[in-house]
């Protein structure tokens, strides 16, 4: 099959007031609205804390599981014309995950994740939003290995390697005009953890995940007036951005925990999208295609809540709460990504079956604000006249099985 280059990889986002990154990656981490830094004590700190491994029981850790992504339909409702009106199709996306820690070796210790941070879709088949986005599918895949070195009892360092690969998809039509589109990339980054515990119940972290660049490239096949006007190589640059975690947990009874964290995530190194082809394009297409494309995004902060009561019949109960803010200005707003802040609420809950193995489920809601754009503030020429995107969101829904050895 041709790979081609995906335009706009950044519009297929999970609409979480997060960009397109997915932060939810294990069972503990959905139901507590990944408030999940400072306390993690099963395998998926491989991946939220490694430095955590150095506090965990001198066993092994294994946990897989699968979180089902609903995306409802988002409906954009034009001020000036009902012909502008659209709405979107409804996605359902599997997201596989899989965790493991291994016993320590000295003041040593070792885990890796397969997760999928980032990405998902967005459709639309109404004539105004299928000209920019008929289709934005975007797919991340990383491979995290990680050690942590324990320095005393109090406090430990974590750190491991980030491999990612990335693919996607994007078709439009604005019938003149129309583009198909698929590629594929590989990238690598770090990150890096702290753990220090003052106390014996309380814990203070800090994660910081680097920036990476998915260099897509591939070939793009470009129309006009329904023939191929260009089938060649073409490649773009965008951000997965660095990201900067602090957490505190608090410890009662070795029951309840309760942990707040702050993520800052470097939204503002994605600045534009530039497409760069191997050979020029015809020029009725240059401004739709090849011209650089301003998105200015800023850093964006979350804050998020999370809950844990450990019951006497095995169950531990989770419950979280994040507010998160959208990255994206009002005038670099598109159909690919209509991006605003959110409330996201969830629950869950851990059944530990016996010493070695424990399974549960955990649900998230993400409500994302309303969000109307006054006219003449937009780029896009459809939005440009004002407008405003309603509903949309996200529902999360994880399951997953944990082995002790």
């Amino acid at each position: 099959m041709k790979k081609s280059i995906v335009l706009g990889i950044a519009a297929s986002a999970m609409a979480m007031a997060s960009g397109y990154k997915i932060p939810e990656q294990s069972i503990n981490s959905t139901a507590l609205n990944a408030a999940y830094t400072a306390y993690t004590m099963g395998a998926d700190a491989a991946y939220f804390n490694p430095a955590a491994m150095s506090f965990m029981e001198d066993k092994s850790y294994i946990e897989a599981g699968l979180t089902l992504a609903h995306l409802p339909s988002i409906e954009y409702t034009s001020d000036v014309s009902a012909g502008y009106n659209g709405e979107s199709k409804v996605e359902n996306i599997p997201i596989p995950f899989g965790h493991f820690v291994a016993k320590p070796n000295g003041d040593w210790r070792w885990g890796a994740s397969l997760t999928a941070p980032g990405g998902l879709s967005k459709r639309w088949d109404t004539p105004a939003q299928k000209a920019y986005a008929q289709e934005f599918t975007l797919r991340i895949v990383e491979f995290g290995p990680s050690l942590s070195y324990k320095v005393n009892d109090q406090f430990s360092l974590g750190g491991g390697v980030r491999l990612l690969y990335s693919d996607g998809v994007v078709k439009s039509d604005a019938g003149t005009i129309a583009r198909d589109m698929e590629g594929d990339t590989l990238a690598a980054g770090y990150n890096l953890a702290l753990l220090y515990k003052p106390t014996s119940d309380i814990n203070l972290a800090a994660t910081y995940r680097s920036k990476v660049d998915l260099n897509e490239k591939g070939d793009a096949r470009l129309y006009y007036n329904g023939a191929l006007a260009y089938d060649g190589g073409a490649s773009v640059e965008i951000p997965l951005p660095a990201t900067l975690v602090l957490g505190v947990s608090k410890t009662w009874d070795d029951r309840l925990t309760l942990e707040l964290d702050w993520e800052r995530a470097f939204w503002s190194a994605y600045k534009e999208l530039d497409f760069k082809y191997d050979s020029a394009i015809p020029a009725p297409l240059v401004p739709y295609f090849d011209d650089p494309i301003a998105k200015n995004w800023k850093d964006a902060d979350t804050y998020r809540l999370g809950i844990s009561y450990k019951m006497d019949n095995g169950v531990t109960a989770m419950a979280g709460y994040a507010r998160g803010e959208s990255p994206a200005p009002m005038r670099t707003i598109g159909f690919e990504l209509p991006e605003s802040d959110a409330n996201n609420y969830s629950i869950g809950f851990r059944y530990r079956q016996n010493e070695n193995i424990s399974w549960g489920a955990a649900i998230l809601y993400s409500d994302k604000d309303s969000l109307h754009i006054p006219a003449g503030v937009a780029d896009n020429q459809v939005i440009n006249g004002g407008g405003t995107f309603d509903k949309g969101g996200a529902v999360l829904a994880t399951i997953g099985v944990a082995y002790e050895f």
